[in-house]
């Protein structure tokens, strides 16, 4: 049976409803588009840490891409193939099999975890990418501490916690969850005296090793004295049910190993056919248009963005993607420019009142850090309702302790 043949609204059709293929389809307006994503919503990742620890309601994290984009169709589905000498791209969703024809294709399928050949670890480990990997490791955090009260003699072990990857992710999320852990146990008098113990290992020479290295030092100093053990020049070797082994040969008995070192190019990229880079990505000039295929650009995670500012590719930020998004939609709507942006920065929370950012030249730790750092965030999200209902959240968490209800994914 043929599939129905549909034709993307105002002739651009998005595939991917993450930070850039959002805003590329915001910024063109009454022009209209046509999304093609698996979820009705984007997410904003950044605060993804403090949704599984519980600072923030897991909603208010998400934007619902019919609000976010009204003069957009949103089609709930995947791309599963690409004709473009047809201009059609092959589209499978829960509603059957449709064909979307376009004069201007948008390819903004973002990226997925890195996962390397370590044994056990797609069986064993958890992530942090999505919503439902927040509330996974919210839900298997507080269980272990439930465990552990009904059996202290396992404490040691089921308050054993190892993650993988001392980037943004893994500093923000073993920050906040240490925190959410320390206010729990006040709960439960069955383990007064249990330390959780806390490891973050990464294969870098230090942790943040995109920030300034004496901001990297105040983070690592921050967290040591909560008692995180951070173990640079060290990878994860293998991971089963009861423990992981380390790189060094060390062994450490735990029930919780979470991987946040990394991510790679979307592999729906190959798929479809289009050319790919030694990393994955897809190659685009200053402009987003790949080579050799009218009417094809590409951005965000799963492009390798070439950046006059800087001379050199862009990293896989949401800071990045949003300015990419919105030169790309600028350019479709016929202003068009080579590409260009310089950093406003980078900067990380550290559990309540302490945090680290760079601003230009100046380097903050802190709380004037923290500051920076939840501003930007809030200003970064879209519509005032949403800024207010994560603002609701940080006020009520900085004023009562934390939730410890587990969520249902």
């Amino acid at each position: 049976m043929t599939p129905e043949l549909r034709h993307a609204r105002g002739g651009t059709l998005v595939l991917g409803g993450g930070f850039a293929g959002a805003y590329v389809a915001r910024g063109l307006g009454r022009q209209g588009a046509t999304i093609v994503n698996p979820a009705n919503f984007m997410l904003y990742t950044p605060l993804l840490p403090e949704a599984a620890a519980g600072s923030i309601e897991p909603r208010h994290v998400t934007v619902p891409l019919r609000t976010m984009c009204p003069h957009a169709d949103l089609l709930l589905g995947s791309a599963v193939a690409l004709d473009p000498e047809r201009k059609v791209v092959n589209v499978s969703s829960e509603a059957g099999a449709f064909e979307v024809g376009y004069e201007r294709l948008v390819i903004a399928l973002g990226s997925i975890t890195r996962t390397p050949p370590v044994p056990g670890l797609q069986e064993y480990s958890l992530g942090l990418k999505d919503i439902g990997d927040a509330i996974r490791l919210r839900n298997h955090v507080l269980r272990r501490i439930e465990l552990a009260d009904a059996d202290p003699d396992s404490a040691p072990r089921r308050l054993t916690f190892v993650f993988a990857g001392a980037g943004f992710a893994g500093v923000e999320a073993v920050a906040e969850l240490q925190e959410l852990t320390e206010g729990a146990l006040r709960r439960h008098p069955r383990l007064v005296g249990v330390r959780p113990r806390w490891v973050l290992v990464d294969s870098g020479p230090r942790i943040l090793g995109q920030v300034p290295e004496s901001l990297a030092a105040f983070a690592a100093r921050t967290l040591g004295r909560r008692g995180v053990e951070i173990l640079p020049q060290t990878a994860l070797a293998s991971i089963d049910r009861s423990g992981a082994v380390l790189s060094d040969g060390r062994r450490i008995e735990t029930e919780t190993v979470v991987w946040t070192a990394g991510v790679a190019a979307n592999p729906v990229a190959a798929r479809l056919g289009l050319p790919l880079d030694e990393r994955g990505r897809i190659p685009v000039d200053e402009h987003f248009r790949v080579e050799g295929l009218a009417g094809v650009h590409a951005l965000g995670d799963i492009a390798a963005v070439p950046n006059a500012a800087s001379d050199s590719f862009d990293p896989p930020t949401c800071q990045h993607a949003l300015r990419q998004a919105r030169r790309l939609s600028r350019n479709l709507r016929g202003r068009v420019k080579p590409y260009a942006y310089k950093s406003l920065g980078s900067m990380a929370t550290l559990g309540r009142r302490h945090g680290i950012a760079t601003v230009g030249a100046i380097r903050l730790r802190g709380i004037l850090g923290w500051g920076v750092a939840r501003g930007y965030h809030l200003l970064a999200l879209p519509f005032h309702a949403r800024r207010a209902r994560v603002l609701a959240d940080w006020t009520a968490a900085a004023c009562f302790r934390r939730d410890v209800v587990e969520l249902t994914p």
